[in-house]
C-alpha cells in the first residue's frame, strides 16, 4: 500500500470503529508470529521429521503419546520465551474503550492475549497452557512449567492431554457458540493475523455479514490479501504491530 491508500484506509476503519456499538475481533498465527512463535506449520509441514497430523490428532496420540508430548513441551518452552507485542497491547486497549462489547477471538493457542491483558478472550482452539485430565476431565491451567512427556493428573493420577482442539476435533460448544453470537451481533470485525482458510473458524468473517439489516464492516489487517478480503471492506496490509497502534492512534 502506498502512503496515502494506507492514510485513507485508517481513516475509514477508525470512522467505523468509533460508530460502532459492537466490536469483534479474530486473530491468527499471523499476531503471535511477530512476538516470534513459529507458525503451527512449519513451511515442509514437517516437526522433527514427523507431519504435523502426527503430532496434533487423536490417531497421533493414540500410536505415541510421548511424542505428542515431545511436540507440545517444545511449544510450550518456546512460548514461555517469548512476549505480547504491540499488536496485543492495542487490542488490550480497545477493549478498554469497548467494555463488555467487545470480545476477541483467537485461534491461537499460546496465551499471549490473556497474557498481554485482554480479558474477554475466546481460545477456540484451546491453550498451550492447559492441560487435561482423560480420566477426570478436569482442566487445569499448567502456565509454563515443566510438565515432562508423561504428566499426571494432579487430582486423580489420570493421563493428562495437552487441551488443544487436534485435527479431527470439534471446536468446544459453548466457545464456539459465544464467538458466532460475537461474530453475528458486532458492527465491526477485525480480522487480523489469519490466512482465513481453517474452518470453523474462518466462517467467523461470512457470519458477521449475514441475515442483518447492516452487516458488519470487516476490516482486515494482514501483512498481505488473504481469504478473507474478498469479505473486508477494507484492508490495512502490514505487520499488525504497527497498523493495530496506528489504527488505535486514529479513534482518539
Amino acid at each position: 500500500m502506498t502512503d496515502a491508500e494506507l492514510d485513507a484506509a485508517l481513516d475509514r476503519a477508525a470512522h467505523w470503529l468509533r460508530t460502532a456499538e459492537r466490536v469483534c475481533v479474530l486473530t491468527g498465527a499471523g499476531v503471535s508470529a511477530e512476538s516470534g512463535v513459529p507458525t503451527f506449520r512449519a513451511s515442509d509441514g514437517l516437526w522433527e521429521g514427523h507431519r504435523i497430523e502426527d503430532v496434533a490428532s487423536p490417531d497421533g496420540w493414540d500410536r505415541n503419546p510421548l511424542l505428542v508430548w515431545q511436540f507440545y513441551n517444545a511449544r510450550r518452552a518456546n512460548v514461555a520465551t517469548v512476549k505480547p507485542n504491540a499488536g496485543h497491547f492495542a487490542l488490550v486497549a480497545m477493549e478498554d474503550r469497548w467494555s463488555d462489547r467487545f470480545t476477541l477471538v483467537t485461534q491461537n493457542v499460546d496465551g499471549l492475549h490473556l497474557e498481554a491483558g485482554s480479558r474477554r478472550v475466546l481460545e477456540i482452539h484451546g491453550s498451550l497452557r492447559q492441560t487435561r485430565c482423560l480420566t477426570c476431565g478436569s482442566v487445569t491451567n499448567r502456565g509454563s512449567e515443566p510438565l515432562g512427556d508423561a504428566p499426571e493428573c494432579p487430582q486423580c493420577r489420570g493421563r493428562l492431554r495437552p487441551h488443544i482442539v487436534w485435527f479431527g476435533e470439534g471446536l468446544p460448544d459453548d466457545v464456539w457458540s459465544a464467538a458466532m453470537v460475537a461474530a453475528h451481533e458486532c458492527d465491526v470485525l477485525l480480522v487480523i493475523g489469519t490466512s482465513a482458510v481453517v474452518h470453523p473458524a474462518a466462517s467467523l468473517i461470512p457470519i458477521s455479514k449475514r441475515h442483518k439489516a447492516v452487516p458488519a464492516k470487516v476490516i482486515e489487517v494482514n501483512l498481505t490479501p488473504t481469504e478473507a478480503s474478498a469479505y473486508a471492506d477494507v484492508g490495512l496490509y502490514g505487520p499488525s504491530g504497527e497498523m493495530l497502534p496506528k489504527l488505535l492512534q486514529r479513534l482518539g
